[in-house]
């Protein structure tokens, strides 16, 4: 069963972000573990040459490199680089309005 998320799913959400890259990453994962061990078992199951190398797919072990530095790339941004902090921008005051401090309303003392 997927996982649940408690709230509407927002990408501006960074917490949701979080999980929906971490997601994105693992499902990233599972297909090249797939795709990768079908090349290679088909490589091992091609014809031998003469001195017992495996024959198949000659360019297996690119793909398998190129993809795998693609992954690499993957886990070092969203484990290292990504910041999720809350991205939306805040809203400045117009201009020409300075600042404006808080109208703090203190309670009157009053003498008994």
């Amino acid at each position: 069963m997927p996982p649940r998320w408690p709230r509407k799913p927002d990408r501006k959400d960074p917490a949701y972000r979080r999980l929906d890259d971490r997601m994105n990453f693992a499902l990233h994962v599972a297909i090249f573990a797939v795709v990768n061990s079908g090349l290679w078992f088909f490589r091992v199951l091609g014809e031998t040459s003469e001195l017992g190398a495996p024959g198949g797919f000659l360019w297996t072990p690119l793909v398998t490199a190129g993809w795998g530095t693609f992954l690499v790339a993957h886990a070092v941004f969203i484990f290292a680089i990504a910041r999720y902090e809350d991205s939306s921008p805040t809203s400045a005051p117009a201009s020409g309005t300075g600042f404006q401090p808080k109208s703090e309303k203190k309670p009157s003392k009053t003498k008994r």
